[in-house]
């Protein structure tokens, strides 16, 4: 049975028992001079962010949509050697020689020649843009082994292309810098900031940094304004005012206006894009409203109503409609009759201790932020203050440290 590998990003991995551990996002080989490569297994990515190793011996089956193993895993890192090459990461885009012409690859083909023992047997290649795609013998081709300065991105991107961002953005940070950098190139800007708003700080700057500055610009356009102001505030002095000054004004104008809050503090950390009606608005409106796809559980979490206008900063706040209380409600219901009383505003300049205990306190995921106009500039949601409190390196972070 033959198995495409870049079919296998995002494929889940279950122990004997039925219980899913991960997701495959990788596979290592060995490549061997004049042989065929040995597969040495998978790296498996589980809670939370961790990537390990899975050794193909332990292998039980590949079957539709699944990988399925012994059960013994170990949890350690993983971490790559010298000698070892991941398909996914490394080998895709890759361009070698067919025939004496120069070819792309797409995909490699790995086969069970006998039992436990995996090699790449096929590579799948194509010359311009796939339009003469074909699946040659692994000994056909040749190229495998020579550095190339600018390897391409598109068969990578196909692979990851059903992740989540947050899963791409871990696959990404895995990456070789120069690798990580041809993809973030390659990514188009909505899809590439959705990745940039879950990497790390420092990769953030680098890819942000290598683009050209009015590209960089549409990018931060892209993002929501309270990640990129966070990743403005990251950045020099001169290259944030640059990078604002190329943002469409109004784009720039909400990022400006949280800039000028402390990082720590609530007005640092909320959105100010909220979903946000006037109390005239329906019951059926708001629902509408937060079943937006690009919405996060967290924003959707509840209405804010406010007198117009209702983009922050807003007319004067009125009061919050939860969701679960909207669908109680006939649709019909205006908004101004299912506000919350017993929830009172938090303010710009509250720290994030403050803003915590205030969630904790309420059973709240996300609260209203009212200047003192009383006018809504935001909300600030769990998730941004757990990203603001939790070390800056918590997405690269052991759920315990290896010992």
């Amino acid at each position: 049975m033959k198995i495409f590998v870049a079919r296998l990003p995002g494929t889940p991995v279950f122990d004997p028992a039925g219980d899913q551990i991960g997701r495959v996002r990788d596979v290592v080989v060995g490549l061997r001079i004049g042989r065929r490569p040995t597969v040495h297994g998978f790296v498996v990515e589980v809670q939370p962010r961790r990537r390990v190793f899975l050794p193909i011996t332990r292998l039980v089956r590949i079957e539709a949509g699944s990988v399925v193993f012994t059960g013994r895993l170990n949890m350690r890192r993983f971490e790559q050697r010298a000698t070892e090459t991941l398909v996914i990461g490394e080998m895709l885009d890759l361009t070698v020689t067919v025939e004496g012409q120069p070819m792309t690859v797409y995909d490699v083909a790995m086969e069970e020649i006998k039992p436990s023992v995996w090699e790449i047997t096929k590579v799948a290649v194509y010359k311009r843009r796939r339009r003469d795609p074909r699946i040659v013998a692994w000994q056909e081709v040749s190229g495998f082994d020579t550095l190339q300065k600018d390897q391409g991105a598109a068969g990578l991107i196909a692979a990851f292309e059903s992740l989540r961002a947050a899963d791409m953005a871990s696959a990404l940070h895995d990456l070789p810098s120069k690798r990580r950098l041809e993809i973030a190139r390659a990514l188009n800007d909505t899809r590439l900031a959705d990745v940039l708003e879950e990497l790390p700080p420092d990769d953030q700057i680098g890819i942000l940094s290598i683009l050209e500055p009015e590209r960089a610009a549409v990018v931060l356009e892209e993002m929501g304004p309270d990640d990129a102001a966070d990743l403005l505030h990251d950045l020099p002095d001169q290259q944030a005012a640059q990078l604002l000054a190329l943002m469409e004004p109004e784009e720039a104008e909400p990022v400006r206006r949280l800039l000028t809050y402390p990082e720590t503090s609530a007005g640092g950390v909320m959105t100010s894009e909220p979903v946000i009606l006037p109390p005239t608005s329906t019951v059926a409106e708001a629902l509408a409203h937060i079943r937006q796809q690009d919405l996060t559980p967290a924003v959707a979490a509840q209405v804010y109503v406010t007198r117009p206008p209702t983009e922050t900063p807003t007319g004067t706040y009125l009061g919050v409609a939860h969701f679960q209380r909207l669908l109680r409600e006939p649709p019909s219901t205006l908004l101004g009759g299912v506000l919350d009383p017993s929830i009172d505003p938090i303010k710009p300049e509250f720290t994030l201790r403050e803003v915590t205990y205030y969630l904790a306190n309420y059973n709240l995921v996300a609260a209203p932020v009212v200047d003192e106009l009383g006018h809504l500039v935001g909300a600030v949601t769990v998730d941004d203050v757990l990203d603001h409190m939790l070390p800056e390196d918590w997405r690269e972070r052991d759920d315990e440290d290896d010992d």
